[in-house]
């Protein structure tokens, strides 16, 4: 299991990638620094990792997921609904590779402004 720890704004959330291949180049790619954008209840930013669309993007995600958006080669944080959701439903501007999922409540980066520096660690575990 691979996990990351994500430092933004004074908030600290942790996260489990999931086998994919997506996820393998993000690990590959840590630590990450960037300066983050918000966007309804999404943090994204652009990192150094390129890998094509999945065949199985998703078009409407889950609290608390992960995303590789390959237009912008951009790391995505969905804690809520974004300017595309319909209803409670969390949209993407188009879809994203899932990679991985925060573990806990992923709300709490609500209180992260926009432009705030994100930093993305691996977990080195035993």
């Amino acid at each position: 299991m691979r996990r990351i720890e994500i430092i933004t704004g004074g908030v600290t959330v942790t996260a489990t990638l999931n086998e994919s291949a997506t996820a393998d180049a993000i690990w590959s790619a840590l630590p990450i620094e960037a300066r983050g954008n918000t966007w309804g209840d999404e943090i994204y930013f652009g990192i150094p990792v390129f890998v094509d669309q999945a065949s199985d993007a998703k078009a409407v995600v889950e609290l608390g997921d992960l995303g590789y958006w390959e237009p912008g080669h951009a790391f995505c944080l969905f804690f809520g609904p974004t300017p595309m959701s319909r209803g409670s439903e969390i949209r993407p501007a188009s879809p994203v590779n899932v990679f991985g999922k925060i573990e806990g409540d992923p709300t709490v980066l609500k209180q992260v402004p926009s432009g705030t520096k994100v930093r993305i660690t691996a977990i080195v575990e035993g």
